[in-house]
């Protein structure tokens, strides 16, 4: 990441955009209540924090390196950004060719359980979400319980917290599986494969708080309050699925034997999606052939925005010095403690705050600060990052989505009950993260 030696941090601009960025990010956690779109107030207060240093190092000797951090912030918005669109169109097309459609009509006729839909949806969110973001892996599976629980508020309420907990838990262990482990990838800090060693830790932190979530499951034959129709995947979608295979490929082997960025491999990979949609328009007899244009245009523009904010408005505080002189605090040796116990405390810190605070914020402040850390504890921050926001229903993208898809029966309060048990299966999460590393790869010591 980029690194400056500048210092503001006692002046009336350090001041005035911590300000900016408090006020802002209020406006973000009030979102669901004011209906303001969380990259709206994120962009703004990017603006005015770069406005802020433009003025007070105008004229001056730090104006070009002012500009030059900007750019750099800049660029690892863009390519993130253009990585997620390809991911996200894909993700669109698979939804258009009923792929996600057709698995959850074949949930709900199953004949299961409600203990065994509770296991079903968590165990294919956990695998399904480092393919496809946590968000549309919770909706997804979300509209299965919700399908088959009827009016048992109790298990619509337990099965919507097992799914968060395991989309996010599953969104660890990939690059692909959420921003915060996308955005280590692209820096460079950990190589693809290594994300993997995250799955037995991320396991865990799902595995523990659903065995114990599922005693309060009935274990009857479900029944649910609507007759589901057959649905069937439309001509393509095994093949969409494919190129999108294709193209992770791509991404992967380009950023690894050629030290291309992964967006290069992604965008590549999107040329496969539009050339065959071409064919599948083509090909098609129906009086409204496919179209991938506008599965493209509908990607998740404010996630993207907000994403954008965040980086600009927290590389301005990078900046200004904020992000080194928290990088002093936390990641140095406490009274009492190791430098390496410390480091591990901070990053399961991270966790903490990620339940209260957007995780991407806060893996991009750790990234900007880059303190030294074995890979061990990198991959650490990044579990913790990525898993810390299941542990309250605000803390996650998958979470919020649920409670506005599960309204009345999934809450704030009903997640808050099983928190003990999620916190108990973050523990044991990083303690198998630690076990594991000490026992089967020491070198990421």
């Amino acid at each position: 990441m980029h690194e400056t030696t500048t210092t503001f941090t006692n002046t009336w601009v350090g001041y005035a955009a911590l300000t900016v960025l408090l006020v802002g990010y209020i406006f973000v956690i009030a979102e669901e209540k004011i209906h303001l779109r969380k990259s709206k107030p994120v962009l703004f207060a990017a603006g005015i924090i770069w406005l802020l240093i433009g003025i007070a190092m105008y004229g001056t000797e730090q104006a070009e390196a002012a500009a030059e951090h900007l750019r750099h912030n800049f660029w690892e918005w863009a390519e993130i950004l253009v990585f997620l669109m390809v991911a996200m169109s894909y993700v669109n097309v698979l939804e258009e060719r009923r792929v996600f459609d057709t698995l959850r009509s074949r949930l709900i006729r199953g004949g299961w359980t409600y203990r065994q839909l509770f296991w079903l949806t968590g165990t294919i969110a956990f695998f399904l979400s480092p393919v496809a973001d946590n968000m549309t892996t919770a909706l997804i599976m979300g509209a299965v319980a919700i399908a088959v629980g009827g009016r048992n508020s109790a298990f619509i309420s337990a099965s919507c917290v097992n799914i968060v907990v395991a989309a996010n838990a599953g969104g660890a262990f990939s690059p692909f599986g959420d921003i915060t482990t996308l955005m280590v990838w692209q820096a460079g800090i950990l190589p693809f494969f290594d994300f993997f060693h995250l799955l037995p830790s991320a396991l865990v932190t799902w595995l523990l708080p659903a065995i114990i979530m599922s005693l309060t499951i009935p274990n009857r034959r479900a029944v649910s309050n609507r007759v589901e129709s057959v649905v069937t995947m439309k001509v393509g979608a095994r093949r969409v699925m494919m190129l999108f295979a294709l193209t992770i490929a791509c991404a992967v082997a380009g950023h690894n034997f050629f030290h291309f960025p992964p967006v290069v491999g992604m965008l590549f990979g999107l040329s496969f999606l539009k050339l065959f949609g071409y064919y599948l328009k083509m090909s098609s007899t129906d009086d409204n052939p496919f179209d991938v244009m506008p599965l493209v245009q509908r990607i998740e523009w404010d996630t993207l925005l907000f994403f954008g904010g965040i980086i600009l408005a927290v590389g301005g505080i990078g900046y200004l010095g904020y992000l080194s002189l928290l990088s002093s605090t936390a990641y140095e040796s406490w009274a009492g403690m190791s430098r390496e116990m410390s480091v591990t405390v901070a990053n399961a810190g991270v966790g903490v705050l990620s339940a209260l605070i957007d995780n991407i914020p806060i893996m991009f402040a750790v990234l900007s600060m880059n303190p030294e850390m074995s890979e061990w504890q990198w991959l650490l921050v990044t579990l913790t990052a990525g898993v810390g926001g299941s542990m309250l229903s605000i803390g996650s993208a998958a979470g919020v989505a649920l409670m506005g898809a599960a309204r009345g029966h999934y809450t704030f309060a009903s997640h808050l009950r099983f928190t003990p048990v999620i916190g108990l299966g973050y523990i044991a999460g990083i303690a198998t993260h630690y076990g594991y590393a000490v026992l089967l790869v020491p070198h990421l010591f």
